[in-house]
């Protein structure tokens, strides 16, 4: 009975490593824009937009299972954010900044009748690094957050290895109570005690190549 059992759980191991993928992820896109603001008091707050805009991303990802598939990704999106801000008086700046998100997530794909169609869901938890600079002192910063994200979207398979997806994803980046990016005539600075959350939803097309 246990030679059996082993027998069986052997074969079981065996289909799964054999159904076992390495997937390849390419990312291009476009992201909205998203109003950020923190306000302290009357002589410690900004309020502005993160602007949308082109993004890109790469992942890496292991299939466990037909239908679930673990993805480190990587996305990147450089931009501007136009701020309001109080230092030493009311200011305006066009800030530099790049996003840059790095993320752990589980996928889920469902299987249809149509083998060509392969859509599927997915999140995970990450950080994100935030670089910003001043244009007109020169100043720069960065910060790294807390990210999470979620998306849906589907593969059109081309063939067995290749593959062209299309997906809607929703991203944050959360700062919490002491450690909020502050927008000023520095460039950044710690201290305002709110909370101000990067909120980005977009559009992505791209590659899958499986291995």
């Amino acid at each position: 009975m246990g030679l059996a059992l082993l027998l069986l759980l052997t074969q079981q191991l065996t289909a799964q490593t054999k159904t076992a993928k390495y997937r390849i992820n390419a990312y291009a896109g476009y992201v909205f824009d998203d109003g950020v603001d923190s306000y302290y008091d009357a002589f410690n707050y900004y309020d502005g937009t993160i602007k949308g805009g082109f993004q890109w991303g790469l992942g890496a990802e292991y299939l466990v299972h037909p239908y679930y598939g673990i993805e480190l990704s990587y996305y990147r999106q450089d931009t501007d954010a136009p701020m309001t801000y109080y230092q030493n008086g009311i200011k305006n700046t066009n800030f530099d900044l790049g996003i840059s998100w790095i993320l752990l997530g589980v996928n889920r794909y469902f299987k249809l009748d149509a083998p060509m169609i392969t859509p599927y869901i997915g999140g995970g938890v990450g950080v994100a690094i935030v670089d910003i600079e001043n244009p007109n002192t020169n100043y720069s910063d960065n910060a790294t957050k807390f990210a999470w994200n979620f998306r849906g979207g589907t593969n059109i398979n081309l063939s067995s290895r290749v593959a062209f997806k299309v997906q809607a994803q929703l991203m944050s980046a959360v700062q919490g109570a002491g450690g909020g990016l502050y927008f000023g005539t520095g460039g950044v600075g710690a201290g305002l005690s709110t909370y101000s959350t990067v909120l980005q939803f977009g559009f992505h097309g791209g590659l899958a190549l499986s291995f």
